[in-house]
């Protein structure tokens, strides 16, 4: 029905950027807020940043005035520009999306399956 899917991870030295993406597709009737997760290797899935449709913003700490989210409403498509990357945001990062397929049925819950984040020299 709805898939999430991500695009634009890889591996960057400390101090550079990434820019991911993600596209929602499928049936969709509308998209409410679409966020990123990121979760490293040992540790919980942690909240990144999020975007309501209507532009409200939410950053987590560590991302504050380095990651920058964004929304293309016509294109169903999430942004985060990722600055000053450092290596402990070496995560794999996922696309999350509250969504409704249909005007008939509530909004559901969607998760990406992750692209992965290598901060390195």
């Amino acid at each position: 029905q709805v898939q999430l899917v991500e695009s634009g991870g890889g591996l960057v030295q400390p101090g550079g950027s990434l820019r991911l993406a993600c596209a929602a597709s499928g049936m969709i009737f509308s998209i409410n807020s679409m966020g990123w997760y990121r979760q490293a290797p040992g540790k919980e899935r942690e909240l990144v940043a999020t975007i309501t449709s209507g532009g409200r913003i939410n950053y987590a700490d560590p991302v504050k005035g380095r990651f920058t989210i964004s929304r293309d409403n016509a294109k169903n498509t999430v942004y985060l520009q990722m600055n000053s990357l450092k290596p402990e945001d070496t995560a794999v990062y996922y696309c999350n999306g509250f969504i409704r397929y249909s005007v008939l049925v509530p909004v559901n819950e969607y998760w990406g399956k992750g692209t992965p984040v290598t901060i390195s020299s």
